[in-house]
């Protein structure tokens, strides 16, 4: 994903994630669903059907996992796809903790990435840049291509909806994700790209022929271990391409 809003233990809901994944439309995706063709049927993700990985997803048993990468055009790129990440914590058994620390010493093999994980006790983050692992306390974040809680523009502002929100349904709150609006030039993080990318980029939903948002997904989980998933897809200019929600239920 290249930008996301969570709540984290604050209300009703352990976790309600929102997030947009920007992508260029002519790399291959599939939709979310359960992965059972690769002997994970209990994984519930879409999937970068490229290099394999996925940007988001969750399990039966309440294992979730969200991925962002770092903009910084010139940088460090590893050998490693950064889709794997999420995808071996969701399909292993460690605790978010353990897995994170076993990947800060390879983290290399990666270009830059942030990395959530979590279950319904614990949620831990971790920024390829800084190295650093944080278990994050109860509160609202927001996350985009630099680090946790910046201050671009369209992160505050999804942020602050979904503070706003946390009580709303899920057409509500999936809405959050669909601003098209851009901010003013000394706003704009400076990233290394051009200006002209950096005003595209800035939208919370990002519309374009080649790039844009590719899919929309709310992530929320209840004390019981109930899950809701919701995906929107969409072609270029943000045209709908289809809407899957899953409710999968707790004890």
């Amino acid at each position: 994903m290249c930008l996301m809003a969570f709540a984290w233990q604050t209300g009703d809901y352990p976790l309600i994630l929102l997030g947009n994944r920007d992508e260029f439309h002519a790399r291959p995706t599939r939709a979310a669903g359960f992965w059972t063709a690769e002997g994970q049927p209990d994984l519930l993700a879409g999937k970068d059907l490229d290099a394999g990985g996925t940007w988001l997803g969750v399990t039966r048993a309440g294992r979730f996992a969200a991925l962002t990468n770092i903009r910084a055009p010139g940088a460090h790129k590893g050998p490693q796809s950064r889709g794997a990440l999420a995808l071996d914590y969701l399909a292993g058994k460690e605790t978010p903790k353990d897995y994170l620390q076993q990947l800060q010493s390879r983290r290399d093999d990666y270009a830059g990435f942030n990395l959530l994980v979590g279950d319904l006790q614990q949620l831990w983050y971790l920024n390829s840049q800084t190295n650093q692992l944080q278990q994050l306390p109860p509160g609202i974040y927001g996350l985009s291509n630099a680090s946790l809680d910046s201050d671009w523009p369209k992160l505050q502002r999804l942020r602050a909806k979904l503070a706003d929100n946390l009580n709303a349904g899920a057409d509500v709150l999936l809405d959050l994700l669909s601003d098209t609006q851009t901010y003013p030039d000394q706003q704009l993080p400076q990233t290394g790209v051009s200006l002209e990318w950096e005003r595209r980029l800035s939208a919370t939903f990002i519309l374009g022929e080649d790039y844009g948002t590719r899919a929309s997904s709310l992530l929320k989980m209840d004390k019981q271990g109930g899950i809701v998933f919701v995906e929107r897809r969409f072609a270029a200019m943000g045209v709908a391409l289809g809407e899957s929600c899953w409710h999968l239920a707790g004890d």
